[in-house]
């Protein structure tokens, strides 16, 4: 058998380490590209209207709940998931009843189509005893109605890939906007009195470049706006004093 000539491994060596130096200084740019446009990518703005201050005593409850009667639009379950997460801490005095595990012990009262749209409503679900009994065992001092969402409201920019002989790319960048706006209703169970709301606004910008591998710089819109929106809670249902901590 005939074998080529040194030249000519020489050549294909050359070729070989050329491509997967491209490949790396393109690998290169992208985690740079990475490293400088994951910051500052989203903003929050959280308004309050208090019209009382917060009451959560030891043995007291809380339960997020999320709108979901428009036709339009529901508020995520996994938003309600986040900020009630975020927001137990039992050391601090904020127990937070699950959403689904309130709903289901509360069925049907607080499904969709029959849960109370007005602070006033409350006063019905207090004559009917079994609804009266499980509020008091659970000991919900405060309901928390969230109602709103998240969307994407423009995109701009393409990435295109393509298979050849020297192996399968990408190349090119897009750009995509997210918005969350969510607002917080705050009912003193006992009371029967609107205690007041919190508004969250968050808006960031997704990037995605693609050299040879495409990759997604996600702006954490939905989850920002949870945070913001959780740590606005604790402030408004702890006392003061127990705030402060």
């Amino acid at each position: 058998m005939d074998l080529p000539p040194p030249a000519a491994y020489s050549a294909e060596n050359r070729g070989f380490k050329e491509d997967v130096a491209v490949k790396f200084l393109s690998a290169l740019f992208s985690m740079s590209l990475l490293a400088a446009l994951n910051s500052g990518c989203t903003t929050v703005v959280i308004d309050e209207y208090r019209r009382s201050a917060g009451e959560l005593a030891v043995g007291d409850s809380v339960v997020i709940l999320g709108r979901r009667h428009s036709s339009e639009y529901e508020t995520e379950p996994d938003l309600i998931d986040c900020v009630g997460q975020t927001l137990h801490n039992p050391k601090s005095g904020v127990n937070v009843i699950p959403e689904q595990q309130f709903v289901d012990a509360l069925y049907p009262w607080f499904e969709p189509r029959t849960a109370p749209m007005h602070i006033k409503s409350l006063s019905k679900l207090m004559d009917i005893p079994d609804v009266r009994d499980r509020m008091e065992r659970y000991g919900i001092k405060y309901i928390v109605w969230i109602d709103g969402n998240t969307e994407t409201t423009s995109s701009a920019g393409s990435i295109g890939c393509s298979i050849g002989t020297a192996g399968a790319g990408c190349f090119g960048f897009g750009t995509w906007d997210k918005e969350s706006d969510y607002e917080a209703s705050v009912w003193d169970f006992r009371d029967q009195e609107l205690s007041g709301k919190i508004s969250a606004d968050a808006q960031g910008t997704s990037y995605m470049p693609a050299i040879v591998v495409p990759i997604p710089l996600i702006a954490r819109v939905q989850n920002n706006a949870c945070k913001g929106m959780a740590a606005q809670l604790q402030e408004f249902l702890l006392p003061p004093q127990s705030a402060s901590r």
